[in-house]
């Protein structure tokens, strides 16, 4: 017998899921201009609106992670949807700057745990051989999304003006639910077009996944202290600093900086997600002999050299050519983080997934913010933050030097209030 492609289904699921969120966050880069002008913003409140929802996004991230591990994705991923979707509408509501940073706030708190418990899902449904590759085909398809975004926003924005075009993206949210909430189960084994040969193939991955049989000994505190997550949550909060520019600050560096009408900013300032989304691609299709923490380094260290290298290099499109091509090469690290969460977090995948992805969020709270802050006492000046954006990327090269997912110890220590946790068994629903 043949194994079913059920779980082809669930990638599907989780590529669409994730160029949702993308666009629907990326959005408001675009359409600062007009929020700006309406609101009366200055640059350091802009910042600060980019950086609510960062903020929210890393508050909630740990939580929604271990309610992901807890009740299963299921439960966890409609909430999630349904909440950041009704806060997509709400922002073109915003009346002032107040009104604006709570309501994206809570944009951010409804989004946050999406991408933990997406990886969870993925490590319940794909053998270990093809979490990698479709770790790959998701990011770089939210990056491609988040690429399209730009002139999608724009269109909108022209159309029905930047109140309505969000709550157009909110609708996108909706249609997704009802589609997953019709088709997907927590457990393969539970799923009518899952047949007995691809219940076996996926075996292992149920079992990496559950914390049935954990007994007294596992806990998902200590997991959190141990210096292979201190490490991965580092480089995380260090790659997402500088990728937080690509989507906040860079449609208004190409305005002021370089000099580019809104249409030709918002063009070129497709490029890093652009070329983000080929170096996604670019790790699921390396070869698997390739040794993962070495990639990771020197992507990093591309990225690092290449920002500044961008920062002198005085003709628009060479220099965005730059950055694109070090977007590039700190994306080929994207699957191979995500990835990490599930070599060391085991049973415990959307905790570490949310830990990880929840410094990163900070980062997207302290880099507008920082970058506001800046350009504010600066007048104007970019290259102090080009200059931490290059510090920030060889942080998280010099991170992986230490790093080692694919050796990560997993041994059973006691932990005191981790039995609750690991004694109940993750809901089917």
């Amino acid at each position: 017998m043949k194994p079913t492609r059920a779980r082809y289904g669930v990638v599907a699921l989780a590529i669409g899921l994730a160029v949702l969120s993308y666009i629907q966050r990326v959005a408001i880069s675009q359409a600062a201009g007009p929020i700006s002008r309406d609101l009366h913003l200055q640059k350091a409140q802009l910042g600060l609106v980019f950086g609510a929802f960062g903020l929210s996004y890393a508050l909630f991230e740990l939580p929604a992670g271990l309610l992901g591990d807890r009740l299963g994705v299921r439960r966890v991923l409609l909430r999630i949807v349904l909440a950041w979707s009704a806060f997509t509408a709400l922002t073109g509501a915003a009346w002032s700057l107040s009104s604006l940073c709570a309501i994206r706030f809570l944009f951010g708190a409804g989004e946050a745990g999406c991408f933990p418990n997406l990886t969870r899902m993925l490590s319940a449904w794909l053998p270990a051989r093809e979490r990698v590759t479709a770790q790959s085909l998701m990011w770089a398809a939210t990056r491609w999304g988040g690429a399209a975004t730009p002139p999608l926003a724009l269109a909108g924005i022209a159309l029905f003006g930047w109140r309505w075009a969000f709550v157009a993206f909110a609708a996108l949210g909706a249609i997704w639910c009802a589609v997953f909430f019709l088709w997907f189960k927590d457990d393969p084994a539970q799923h009518a077009s899952v047949n007995a040969a691809e219940r076996e193939l996926l075996e292992a991955s149920r079992v990496l996944t559950s914390h049935r049989g954990l007994g007294r000994t596992h806990g998902w505190i200590f997991l959190l202290l141990t210096p292979q997550v201190f490490f991965l949550v580092l480089q995380y909060f260090c790659f997402s600093f500088v990728w937080y520019f690509y989507v906040t600050w860079l449609p208004t560096y190409l305005r002021e900086a370089r000099g580019q009408t809104p249409g030709h900013a918002a063009a070129l300032s497709v490029l890093p997600l652009l070329f983000g989304g080929f170096g996604s691609l670019a790790t699921g299709l390396a070869p698997v002999r390739l040794p993962r923490r070495a990639l990771a380094f020197c992507g990093f260290l591309g990225t690092a050299i290449l920002l500044l290298v961008f920062s002198h290099v005085q003709t628009v499109l060479p220099a965005m050519l730059c950055m694109g091509v070090a977007s590039f090469c700190s994306d080929l690290t994207m699957p191979i983080s995500w990835n990490a969460c599930v070599e060391i977090g085991g049973p415990y995948t959307a905790t570490v997934a949310a830990a990880m992805n929840m410094l990163g969020n900070l980062a997207g709270f302290v880099a507008p913010v920082v970058g506001g802050l800046i350009l504010q006492r600066t007048a104007g000046n970019w290259n102090p933050l080009i200059y931490l954006m290059v510090g920030a990327a060889t942080t998280s090269a010099l991170c992986w030097l230490y790093l080692d997912p694919e050796n990560a110890d997993r041994k059973p220590v006691d932990v005191t209030g981790a039995a609750e946790l690991a004694s109940t068994p993750i809901a089917n629903s």
